[in-house]
């Protein structure tokens, strides 16, 4: 029976690479030359340091460009907002979101059943299988699906026949 399963991932490759780029960028920058700026990478977060206000929006303006630039979507990127002590440090962190959440995942199962395609969709954990006996029904699924928006970016893996 043909599948495919539906996921939102990350290509965390791209998040190094894209991190990288920021940090010789901050080294070549004239505003930052003598201060204490730091991109910290942890897990599923980036950790923004900077001086003050200013040079901590100017900072992570960088991070989202450069994620941007290696086609990260920003719909898997979350910025919380900066944290900024009374002596005037600030930090911020950048949350990176990798799998889909439960509540994406039944909106996408929703969408599916409105749209009356001769399927079945389950939710796995973090992750919606489609299952048919048509491989055109599968195809008119994953159009269906790519033109609508929903709140994480999706792609298409596994598919079977």
């Amino acid at each position: 029976m043909p599948s495919f399963d539906i996921v939102s991932q990350i290509n965390s490759m791209e998040i190094e690479n894209a991190l990288n780029q920021s940090k010789k960028e901050l080294s070549t920058r004239f505003d930052f030359k003598d201060s204490k700026a730091e991109i910290i990478l942890e897990k599923n977060e980036i950790k923004l340091t900077a001086e003050d206000q200013f040079k901590i929006r100017a900072l992570s303006d960088i991070v989202m460009g450069r994620l941007a630039k290696r086609n990260i979507s920003l719909k898997s990127v979350e910025k919380l907002d900066p944290e900024i002590s009374p002596l005037g440090h600030a930090r911020q962190t950048i949350k990176l979101k990798d799998g889909l959440d439960q509540v994406v995942a039944k909106q996408v199962t929703g969408f599916i059943r409105e749209g009356k395609f001769k399927v079945t969709s389950q939710i796995q954990g973090s992750e919606v299988r489609v299952n048919s006996k048509s491989r055109d029904e599968l195809q008119a699924v994953i159009t269906a699906v790519r033109g609508h928006d929903f709140p994480a970016p999706l792609q298409f893996v596994n598919f079977r026949d």
